[in-house]
């Protein structure tokens, strides 16, 4: 199977949250939908289910229109949507039911996913009774209940202990191994890397970045290289690198732990060291940069803390105030929220 998104557009009240979104995901792989909250993640999971209708592009499955049901689709959305005061047993079968299961196989699915999940004593429990990681197990087998073929995650991790984590991680490989669809959204980028093969990184309505995480990680660190010191810190290192050698080096960034910098003109990193030595450096580290797929989410969508001190910067110079209830348009769409209850699977 193949689902491919392309070109998606959509607007809410004038103002056009997502502008020309384009990745593809193929059975037994799995794509890590990434973006900063707003960025437009939840509208493209909202078009491809059919809860919006864009205002342009299409959602293909193998070539053909997308038409999604509750037996081929499983969503596990960020902010759950079980019932609190219900049984467990009971709104599974229901939601069973609802996506088109006889009640005997929602039966038979719901008590195979919730012993799958390590929940099964809580069968006949009302789930408020559960603790935040055993209603999220149950969340989780609510999303496949229906044993669909394609399935998003939104931070599915969260609220769980590690042992609960790791029933969870063979849950998600088991999906990949049979050959489902599985789309991946988290803030939790070493889950991200884990089990996803390809990225789309969202930002502000567009894809910035999409492809293989390997041959991502091989061009972003391309001809970079990281270094560190024993006797300075990174940024009197990073001004040091800035002031003697300019001519060498390209400063890129201070990491956690390194200063990232690129080699320009003919310099290699054996000049790089020289010229270090030369001005009584002890380095602790040298070598090639190899960027973590958050390094590769920051420079893609770039420092929020950063951002937000520029707009209220430009804000100041210009003299506006800020309203206590101004705030950017996000996907969340406010204009979509007032007028329909929000739908979750």
């Amino acid at each position: 199977m193949k689902l491919e998104v392309k070109n998606i557009k959509k607007s809410f009240e004038g103002n056009e949250i997502l502008h020309g979104v384009s990745f593809e995901v193929e059975g037994g792989k799995a794509l890590g939908l990434l973006g900063r909250n707003g960025a437009g993640k939840t509208t493209s999971i909202r078009i491809i289910m059919d809860v919006f209708r864009a205002d342009s592009g299409e959602v293909l499955l193998d070539g053909q229109k997308f038409k999604p049901d509750g037996r081929r689709f499983g969503y596990l959305p960020e902010e759950r949507g079980l019932y609190p005061k219900r049984i467990v047993k009971e709104q599974l079968i229901y939601l069973g039911c609802l996506r088109g299961l006889s009640r005997k196989e929602a039966t038979a699915n719901t008590e195979k996913w919730l012993k799958r999940l390590g929940v099964d004593e809580y069968t006949n429990r009302k789930l408020d009774t559960l603790s935040k990681g055993n209603q999220q197990k149950v969340q989780l087998a609510a999303t496949l209940v229906g044993e669909p073929e394609i399935v998003i995650l939104d931070e599915p991790f969260s609220g769980l202990d590690p042992v609960n984590s790791q029933i969870l991680k063979d849950v998600i490989r088991e999906l990949i191994e049979e050959g489902r669809i599985v789309i991946f959204s988290s803030h939790q980028m070493s889950y991200v890397e884990e089990f996803c093969e390809n990225i789309a990184i969202i930002n502000k309505g567009e894809v910035v970045l999409k492809g293989h995480i390997d041959d991502i990680k091989a061009e972003f660190g391309k001809g970079r290289k990281k270094v560190s010191a024993s006797n300075m810190s990174l940024e009197e290192l990073k001004n040091l690198l800035e002031s003697k050698c300019s001519s060498m080096v390209k400063v890129e960034r201070v990491s956690k732990h390194h200063v990232i910098f690129e080699c320009v003109g003919n310099a290699s990193g054996w000049d790089i060291l020289d010229a270090l030595k030369k001005e009584n450096v002890e380095i602790r580290s040298f070598g090639d940069y190899e960027p973590s797929l958050n390094d590769i989410f920051v420079t893609a969508v770039g420092d929020e803390e950063e951002e937000n001190k520029e707009d209220d910067q430009n804000d100041k110079k210009s003299g506006k105030k800020k309203k206590p209830n101004d705030k950017k348009v996000s996907d969340e769409s406010d204009g979509y929220t007032k007028k329909n209850k929000e739908v979750q699977a």
